[in-house]
């Protein structure tokens, strides 16, 4: 079985889902060709190396979602893949299920890890039910996707060298016209984050956003809102997380004057530790959480700043 995996580049730089999903693909034991479509520095395309790429098509074209089926159907069909991996993220959540049509091939959404072929059956594990539940779907075509979640798995490096090839796939003419780009603000992407403060009502108003901003800082993680704040225009709609916003799944999440509406936790449930700032003891979120604090927010994060600052001091 070769493996097939997207990876999505800008601004010279691969982003960090397509490293995760050239080891996602590697811990399958399989050979494993990266498609990396988008301009990338010639160093960051051939440390793909590092994680397990064995050869990388490059597409070095910008090409809007309808067009990059064309691409990675050609890929499938250059390198024979079986298995064809993206990250579940906007923009393998635009590709994957046209090209499963397009390829007739089984689509798993949200795999929580590796899939398994016990007894010649593939099976991949995945959250439904708002991530209440866990499901263990096989796959019985011949074609198989999958679109891992964020940060299932670690990244690891190793020793090996990929080869690299310009790849220039014949595409359909785009039926979209890109009128504007526009660039989210942020030193970490929050869907690639893992690290993240997220704040709410809680604090009053966007004046006072100033503390969130520097905790984040302070850690190296990126900002959140709940979606009252970004409906009241506190805080960009981009930072808005939860069911209607972005699902994220970071290794730490910390909510601050956040009641935690099962809308909100249904897009930060499968974060790996949760901790929870709430003046109300009552509050929904504390039943999530992994650690709480009950108190006034104003209070209490002043004190993680100036108790992480203390700590990262101590490490120099």
């Amino acid at each position: 079985m070769s493996v097939l995996v997207f990876v999505e580049a800008s601004n010279g730089k691969i982003k960090k889902a397509g490293f995760e999903g050239v080891v996602y693909g590697k811990l399958s034991g399989s050979p494993v060709t990266a498609v990396v479509c988008g301009e990338a520095d010639a160093a960051e395309v051939a440390s793909l190396g590092e994680y397990g790429a064995n050869h990388v098509l490059h597409v070095k074209k910008n090409y809007d979602a309808g067009a990059l089926v064309d691409v990675m159907a050609a890929a499938a069909d250059k390198t024979g893949a079986s298995l064809i991996v993206f990250p579940f993220d906007n923009t393998g959540k635009a590709i994957a299920p046209r090209l499963s049509a397009r390829l007739k091939a089984g689509l798993v959404s949200g795999a929580l890890g590796v899939p398994t072929t016990t007894e010649g059956a593939f099976k991949v594990k995945k959250n439904v039910f708002s991530g209440k539940a866990i499901a263990e779907v096989e796959i019985k075509t011949d074609k198989k996707i999958v679109a891992f979640s964020p940060n299932s798995v670690g990244l690891q490096k190793s020793e090996g060298t990929a080869s690299i090839e310009e790849f220039s796939p014949t595409v359909k003419e785009s039926k979209i016209k890109l009128v504007e780009t526009k660039k989210l603000e942020g030193d970490v992407p929050l869907p690639e984050a893992e690290l993240v403060v997220s704040a709410g009502r809680g604090l009053k108003g966007p004046e006072n956003w100033g503390m969130i901003e520097e905790l984040a800082k302070v850690i190296g993680a990126a900002t959140a809102c709940s979606r009252p704040v970004a409906d009241a225009h506190w805080r960009p709609h981009h930072e808005h997380v939860g069911q209607t916003g972005v699902a994220i799944r970071p290794n730490l999440y910390i909510a601050i004057g956040i009641s935690g509406a099962i809308q909100h936790l249904a897009g930060v449930n499968q974060s790996k530790v949760i901790v929870v700032v709430n003046n109300d003891p009552e509050a929904p979120f504390f039943k999530a959480a992994d650690y709480g604090v009950v108190g006034d927010a104003f209070q209490v994060v002043p004190r993680m700043i100036e108790a992480f600052k203390k700590f990262k001091a101590s490490q120099h």
